[in-house]
C-alpha cells in the first residue's frame, strides 16, 4: 500500500498525520489531503508541495488522487464517521490504512526507538531524537510537537534501515502497531477513558506495549513495569541527582551504568523536564551515545513548541504557553512555575480539552488550578466531541476552590489583561485545543498595552 506514487491524508494537519505526509513527500511521492482547519502547520506544508484543500468536498480532491490502482489513503481514527471523503475512499473500495498502521509499517524496515506515555512522551522523543541528530547520526523522527531546534515534526536520512525514533501514542491503541527494538515509558496516568472505559484496561495496554518491546524497556521509577529504571530515586538505573536551580535553570548530575556525568545543565525549565532528560538520556546511552555527546545534547535543547514555552521572560513580567491538558501535567507545569519564580504572581488561562477528559478528570482539573493564584477558564474545546449534559466551563469554574476567577472569552481576555497589568507576574496560556490562537495577541496586548 504505501509504495503507490499517490498518498492521501484524511486529517492531513494533525501533528502525527503531518509527519507522515512529509516522509512521504521526503521520498518523492505525490501527496494531498484534507484538513478542516488551515493552520500554520498546514500552511507550512502547501509550502513544501502538498495539494491541500479545507472543505469535506470529493470535486476538491485532486483528479489524479482519484486513481484507484495509484492512491492509498491514510486516515486518522479522530474523522467521523460520516465524513464524506473517507466515505467515497471506502465504497470505491480504495487501499485504506489507520495512521497507526502506516506508522507501524514503516517502522519495520528500521531499528525504531519508541517513546511513550501519556504524559511527557512528546518532549522525551524530541529530545531522544535531537541527542542523536546533534552527534551527527543520521535518524528519522516522527514526533508529536514541532521541534524548536529544527522547526519540523519530522526528518528522514538516505538511508532507510537507520534509527527510527517516533513517538508513541496510546490513543486507540496505536502504539501497539510499533513493536520497537527500544523503548522508553514515561507514565501511564488514566487518560484517554473515552476510549478505555477505566484506568486498568489502560494500564494493561500499556504493559502489552511493554511485553512488545524487544530490547529491554527503560521505565521510569514509580511504575510497576519491568526494565531499566530511571528517575531520581536512588535504586533508578538511570538517577539524576544534585538538582538544583541557578538563574531560573536547573542543572543536575546524573548517575549511570556508563559513569557519572556531571554539572548538566537543562535546555528546558522544570523538574519534570530534568526527568524526561534522564530518560532520553538512559535509551540513548544504551544505543550508543557517549556521555559527553549526551550532555552537550540535553544543554542545547530548545524543545518543543507550546511545552513550557517561553513567549516573554523579563524579570517584571513571565509569559509561558503549555499544552497541559491533564490534572498531572498542570501540577507538573505549576510546581515548576512555583520554583522557578517563587516571587511572582501566577495566572493562569486554561481552555478544558474535550468534554469528556472534563468530566472523567473534573475534580483534578479543580484541584489542580486552585493552586493558581488566578483562573481565568476559557470554554470546552469540543475537537471530535458533541456536548455533554451538565458539564461545562462553569461547573468546573464552581469547583475550583480559589477567590481570583472567572470565565472569559477570548476577547475579553486581551481587555482584561489590557486593563490588568501587575508588576512580578507570571502569566500561562494551559491546553491543548485552539488556545495558541491566543498567543500573539495576548504576547502583543502584555509588551505593549
Amino acid at each position: 500500500m504505501l509504495d503507490k506514487e499517490n498518498i492521501y491524508f484524511i486529517g492531513i494537519g494533525g501533528i502525527g498525520m503531518s509527519a507522515l505526509a512529509r516522509y512521504f513527500k521526503n521520498r518523492g511521492k505525490n501527496v494531498a489531503g484534507y484538513d478542516r482547519v488551515r493552520t500554520a502547520l498546514c500552511q507550512q506544508l502547501e509550502t513544501e508541495g502538498m495539494n491541500l484543500h479545507y472543505e469535506d468536498d470529493l470535486e476538491q480532491i485532486p483528479e489524479s488522487f482519484k486513481k484507484k490502482a495509484k492512491t492509498t489513503v491514510i486516515y486518522t481514527p479522530a474523522i467521523p464517521a460520516e465524513h464524506a471523503e473517507l466515505n467515497f475512499f471506502r465504497k470505491k473500495g480504495y487501499d485504506l490504512i489507520k495512521r497507526a498502521n502506516a506508522l507501524g509499517q514503516i517502522a519495520q524496515t528500521h531499528t525504531c526507538l519508541a517513546v511513550a506515555g501519556t504524559h511527557g512522551k512528546t518532549t522525551t522523543s524530541t529530545l531522544l531524537a535531537h541527542l542523536f541528530r546533534d552527534a551527527n547520526q543520521e535518524v528519522t523522527a516522527f514526533l508529536g510537537g514541532l521541534s524548536v531546534n529544527y522547526q519540523t515534526n519530522f526528518w528522514g536520512g538516505e538511508d532507510l534501515k537507520n534509527l527510527l525514533i517516533a513517538e508513541a501514542d496510546e490513543f486507540d491503541r496505536s502504539f501497539l502497531q510499533l513493536q520497537p527494538s527500544g523503548a522508553i515509558i514515561t507514565s501511564m496516568d488514566a487518560d484517554h477513558l473515552d476510549i478505555y472505559g477505566n484506568s486498568e484496561e489502560l494500564q494493561k495496554t500499556f504493559r502489552d506495549f511493554a511485553r512488545s518491546i524487544q530490547q529491554t524497556p527503560i521505565i521510569q521509577d514509580q511504575l510497576d513495569l519491568p526494565g531499566q529504571k530511571y528517575g531520581f530515586t536512588e535504586s533508578a538505573d538511570f538517577q539524576a541527582t544534585n538538582i538544583r536551580v541557578e538563574e531560573h535553570s536547573y542543572r543536575f548530575d546524573l548517575v549511570t551504568p556508563y559513569g557519572l556525568i556531571e554539572n548538566i545543565k537543562s535546555g528546558l525549565p522544570g523538574r519534570h523536564n530534568v526527568e524526561n532528560a534522564v530518560g532520553a538520556a538512559a535509551l540513548a546511552l544504551e544505543y550508543g551515545l557517549k556521555p559527553e555527546q549526551v550532555k552537550a545534547g540535553i544543554e542545547n535543547f530548545k524543545g518543543v513548541k507550546r511545552r513550557f514555552e517561553y513567549h516573554i521572560k523579563t524579570d517584571r513580567l513571565v509569559y509561558i504557553d503549555d499544552y497541559a491538558h491533564h490534572p498531572a501535567e498542570i501540577n507538573a507545569l505549576l510546581t515548576s512555575v512555583r520554583e522557578l519564580y517563587p516571587d511572582h504572581k501566577i495566572t493562569g488561562i486554561f481552555q478544558p480539552h474535550l468534554y469528556s477528559r472534563t468530566r472523567d478528570f473534573m475534580d483534578g482539573f479543580a484541584q489542580s488550578l486552585a493552586k493558581l493564584d488566578e483562573l481565568i477558564l476559557m470554554d470546552i474545546y469540543a475537537a471530535r466531541e458533541k456536548p455533554l449534559p451538565g458539564i461545562n466551563a462553569g461547573v468546573l469554574l464552581e469547583k475550583t476552590d480559589i477567590v481570583a476567577k472567572q470565565h472569559l472569552s477570548t476577547t475579553d481576555i486581551l481587555t482584561h489583561f489590557r486593563e490588568n497589568r501587575r508588576k512580578k507576574q507570571v502569566i500561562l496560556t494551559i491546553g491543548a485545543g485552539d488556545i495558541d490562537q491566543l498567543v500573539r495577541p495576548l504576547k502583543m496586548v502584555l509588551l505593549n498595552g
